[in-house]
C-alpha cells in the first residue's frame, strides 16, 4: 500500500478512487483480488500506515455490499477474513461495523465452499471460518469452527501426499498451502485449542519437501505455477515452524526422492539439481499444471545456471499459454507439440504420465532415470526417455525419444546472470557465470542454437535471457555440463 489511495500488486501500480475501481475491467482478475485480500494489514512496517488501513477497511465495508461482484468471491473472502481478524489480534479496535461484516462474510463463506475447485482454495475456505469461529463467541461461531475444522482434517491428509509434498505439485502453492497450515495450528494454539495429532508431522514433512524444492539461493525452484514473492520462502516458514512445533526435520542430503509427489533433488560438490518424474498435478485438479515433464533446474556454486521460465500472469491470453507449455522449460519438445495439452489458462486435456524407472547414490555418482508417454498421442507413439547422471565433476544429460518423429530438440534455459558464447566447436558451449565459469558440450545434436527468450522470476516481471536449442540428429541426444577442462 503506497498511499491511502495507491497500491502495488503484482509488480503493476493501481489507484482506488471511486468505488468501481474495486472490480474495475480495466485490471486483471488478479490484480483485483489482491487488493480484495487486504495483505498489507500484516506486512513488513504495516503499524506505519494503520491509519491507512482503517480507513480502507471502511472502505470496503461501505463500496463492497454483500454479495456485490470480486469481493464477495469465497478466495478473496477467505484471505481478507483471516487478515482482518489477524490485524485485530494485534492490537487494532474491532468496532461493530468491521465486526458486523466479519460476521456476514463468515455466513457467506459457509454457503459458498469452493468444493469445486477444491485443492488450496477449499483450504483457504476452512481455515478462514476456524478463524472466525475463534475469534466470535456462541452458537454460530462454534459451527463455523467445526465445518472449518472438519473441513480442515479432511483436506490434509487429501492434499498432503506422503512425502510432504502439495498434491497439486506447484512448489509455489505448497508454501502457501504450508503457511495456511501452520496459521491454522497458531490460532489453535493461542485459543488452547488441541491440535490433530498428526499435524505437527505433517508441518515436518511439507517443510523438508519445501527445502529440498529450494533452490541453495534459498528460493523456490519452478515447477507448474511458480513464482517469486508471493508466498514465505522455507527459511521462513522453518523459522515461523520452529515458534510452534517442537520437532522439526533436519535438511537433506545428496539424494532426495520426494515421492509420490514425483520430484527427486541432489546436492553433490557444488551442484545442486531438481528432476521432474511427476504427474503434473491431480487427475481432477490440473489447473497449475505446466507441460513440464522431465524438466530440471540447476544451480552451480550456488547459483542459478537452468531454470524454467516461471509465470508471470493468469488468465488465458498467449502468453500464459506459452509459459506453461514445453518449449518454455528444459526438457524435450517433439514435433513441435507440447507433452500435456495446457489450454484455456487452467486446463489440461491429454496429460504427460511420468514414471521413475531408477534412481540410484553411490559415492561417485547419483542416477536418475526416467520417462514418460505424453507424446505417445503423435503417430510416432513416442516415448521420452532421459537419464541425469550427477558426478562432483559434472552432469550428463541422456535424452532418447523411442519411435519415429519429424523433429525432436531438447530446451537448456539460462538464466538472466549466465552469458554464453560458442567454444570450440559447433556444439560447444561456454558459461559464464558469476564466480566461475561452465561449459556444456552436445553429442547427437545436428545443431546448437542459441535464442532470446524470458524469464519470469515474479508475477508482472519479464526479464530477458537465453536459451540453448539443442536439436536431435537421430533418436539420442547427450548433454554434459561440466567445468572446463574436465573431461
Amino acid at each position: 500500500m503506497l498511499s491511502e489511495r495507491t497500491f502495488r500488486f503484482l509488480n503493476q501500480e493501481g489507484s482506488l478512487e471511486s468505488p468501481e475501481d474495486w472490480n474495475s475491467p480495466a485490471r486483471t482478475m488478479l490484480w483485483s483480488y489482491n487488493l480484495h485480500y487486504f495483505d498489507d494489514l500484516n506486512s513488513a512496517g504495516a503499524e506505519t500506515r494503520s491509519a491507512w488501513h482503517r480507513k480502507l477497511v471502511n472502505r470496503w465495508i461501505t463500496e463492497n455490499p454483500p454479495g456485490h461482484a470480486l469481493g464477495w468471491d469465497p478466495y478473496p473472502i477467505s484471505r481478507r477474513m483471516v487478515n482482518w481478524i489477524k490485524w485485530c489480534l494485534k492490537g487494532q479496535e474491532c468496532d461493530a461495523s468491521m465486526s458486523q461484516s466479519l460476521a456476514v462474510q463468515a455466513r457467506w463463506l459457509t454457503q459458498r465452499l469452493e468444493h469445486h475447485l477444491q485443492g488450496n482454495h477449499l483450504f483457504a475456505n476452512a481455515k478462514a471460518l476456524i478463524y472466525a469461529g475463534l475469534f466470535f463467541q456462541g452458537d454460530e461461531a462454534e459451527t463455523w469452527l467445526e465445518t472449518g475444522w472438519q473441513l480442515a482434517t479432511k483436506q490434509i491428509p487429501e492434499q498432503v501426499l506422503s512425502d510432504g509434498g502439495h498434491f497439486e505439485r506447484s512448489t509455489m502453492y505448497h508454501a502457501g498451502f504450508l503457511e495456511d497450515l501452520l496459521d491454522v495450528i497458531a490460532m489453535a494454539k493461542a485459543y488452547g485449542r488441541t491440535i490433530e495429532d498428526t499435524w505437527d508431522t505433517v508441518v515436518a514433512r511439507m517443510l523438508s519437501w519445501l527445502e529440498a524444492a529450494s533452490h541453495p539461493d534459498g528460493e523456490i525452484a519452478f515447477f507448474n505455477d511458480a513464482a517469486f514473492g508471493v508466498f514465505p520462502t522455507a527459511q521462513a516458514l522453518r523459522h515461523y515452524a520452529s515458534q510452534l512445533v517442537c520437532e522439526l526435520p533436519p535438511r537433506h542430503g545428496d539424494l532426495r526422492q520426494l515421492m509420490p509427489s514425483g520430484y527427486l533433488t541432489v546436492i553433490r560438490g557444488p551442484w545442486y539439481l531438481m528432476c521432474d518424474v511427476a504427474p503434473v498435478g491431480p487427475d481432477h485438479l490440473p489447473a497449475h499444471a505446466h507441460a513440464d515433464t522431465l524438466s530440471f533446474e540447476m544451480s552451480y556454486l550456488g547459483r542459478r545456471v537452468f531454470v524454467n521460465s516461471g509465470t508471470s500472469e493468469y488468465g488465458m491470453a498467449p502468453e500464459r499459454q506459452r509459459q506453461r507449455g514445453t518449449a518454455a522449460h528444459n526438457t524435450v519438445i517433439v514435433d513441435g507439440q507440447d507433452s500435456s495439452e495446457v489450454w484455456a489458462g487452467f486446463r489440461v486435456a491429454r496429460r504427460a504420465r511420468a514414471y521413475l524407472l531408477r534412481a540410484t547414490c553411490s559415492e561417485a555418482s547419483v542416477n536418475i532415470i526416467g520417462e514418460h508417454d505424453g507424446y505417445k498421442r503423435l503417430p510416432g507413439a513416442n516415448i521420452h526417455h532421459r537419464e541425469w547422471r550427477i558426478e562432483a565433476s559434472g552432469i550428463r544429460v541422456h535424452d532418447s525419444v523411442k519411435g519415429s518423429f519429424g523433429s525432436a530438440e531438447s530446451r537448456f534455459h539460462l538464466h538472466p546472470d549466465v552469458t554464453a558464447h560458442r567454444g570450440e566447436d559447433a556444439n560447444t558451449w561456454r558459461l559464464g557465470i558469476m564466480g566461475g565459469e561452465l561449459q556444456v558440450r552436445f553429442e547427437g545434436a545436428r545443431s546448437v542454437e542459441l535464442l532470446d527468450t524470458t524469464w519470469h522470476p515474479e508475477f508482472g516481471r519479464t526479464v530477458p535471457n537465453k536459451c540453448l536449442v539443442a536439436r536431435f540428429q537421430g533418436a539420442d541426444l547427450k548433454a554434459l555440463v561440466s567445468q572446463p577442462n574436465l573431461p
